[in-house]
């Protein structure tokens, strides 16, 4: 079994939408692999944005690495298109002065072809999103 992590553009997932968009801190971000670059949000909740997968994935694990985050959900969709989304998980972070919060999610091979994380109140006016890790568990032929 290998690991892959489908939060980053280079494995083919697009994010293909964002409630808000920054000139200098784009959604886009969120899926560069870098935690150095990141989007911001404009400062109403809820916020949102959804990956895109190039195909039906199993996914293992989702971290995402966030700041001022307060609650958040995620959702996934197991069609073509980016709807007929079911909840997946939801947590209350903690609050971390100065410092990006890491929080992770087990999610035992759930099968999805979009995710949709949901952003429904923050610690501040605005809150930032760094990276999404989304790990899928292949088998290699």
């Amino acid at each position: 079994m290998m690991k892959r992590d489908f939060g980053v553009a280079a494995a083919g997932s697009e994010l293909v939408l964002a409630t808000s968009s920054d000139e200098d801190h784009p959604p886009e971000n969120i899926i560069d692999g870098s935690t150095e670059t990141f989007w911001i949000t404009t400062g109403m909740f809820p916020q949102e944005f959804i990956i895109r997968f190039p195909e039906l994935i199993s996914i293992s694990c989702v971290k995402i690495h966030s700041y001022n985050v307060r609650r958040l959900s995620i959702e996934k969709s197991t069609v073509k298109d980016p709807v007929d989304f079911e909840p997946l998980a939801k947590s209350e972070l903690e609050h971390y002065e100065e410092q990006l919060q890491l929080e992770e999610f087990k999610l035992n091979g759930t099968r999805a072809t979009h995710l949709r994380f949901v952003i429904k109140s923050g610690f501040h006016h605005f809150v930032s999103v760094h990276k999404v890790t989304i790990e899928s568990t292949e088998e290699v032929t």
